[in-house]
């Protein structure tokens, strides 16, 4: 039966954050709300929690899961990121992107495309998805929750946790979140190449609106 807190959108609570993070240390699958749509996340090591947001999802091994990081200081530790992907990624970070880029050693295998070794980057720009972040010290695996023949992801936390409560052990309520997902962004090939289109606008990456 999965938990459910409400935290405050601007200011959450300590003791409820600290709390979110030793169930995401334990292995647990956490569902909350970003700058986007809600997201499943856990710990990124774990294969098992990497199974289970596979399942919900419906999809394989070749689709991007996504790493979320707390700031630009952290992407070059688990990505390969030149001088012009940088600028771009510091052009609209924190906000509704995802970045294709390739992996480097400190991630795991499993977590990769497995041809491509690549794995999508997210910085986002929600208070409780940073303060969770900070909290943890460390990346989460993530990946939008949109569940299989759905076109759009889940927007209510209580009709998230009515839907999958035996399927994930936390909902985190903070407010209104939409149904759009991220836009995202190839950058493994010699110029952006547009993914998906979401809630990020493309002028800031110099690419048609």
């Amino acid at each position: 039966m999965a938990q459910f807190f409400s935290l405050f959108p601007e200011n959450p609570q300590p003791r409820l954050l600290r709390q979110a993070a030793e169930i995401i240390r334990d292995g647990g699958l956490v569902v909350f709300p970003t700058d986007s749509a809600y997201a499943l996340a856990g710990q990124t090591g774990d294969a098992h929690l990497l199974e289970r947001i596979r399942r919900i999802r419906g999809v394989d091994d070749r689709h991007h899961l996504t790493l979320m990081v707390r700031d630009l200081s952290e992407i070059a530790h688990y990505a390969r990121v030149d001088n012009a992907q940088y600028r771009l990624l510091k052009a609209v970070t924190p906000g509704p992107y995802t970045f294709i880029l390739e992996g480097t050693k400190e991630l795991p295998r499993r977590v990769l495309h497995p041809k491509r070794k690549t794995i999508g980057i997210r910085c986002p720009s929600h208070p409780v998805v940073a303060a969770l972040l900070g909290e943890l010290n460390e990346p989460m695996l993530t990946s939008t929750l949109l569940l299989p023949g759905e076109d759009l992801p889940l927007t209510d936390a209580e009709e998230i946790r009515e839907r999958l409560e035996k399927q994930v052990d936390l909902v985190i309520e903070a407010g209104a979140c939409g149904p759009e997902a991220t836009t995202v962004i190839d950058l493994t090939g010699g110029a952006p190449a547009v993914i998906r289109r979401g809630l990020g606008p493309l002028g800031p990456l110099g690419l048609d609106d």
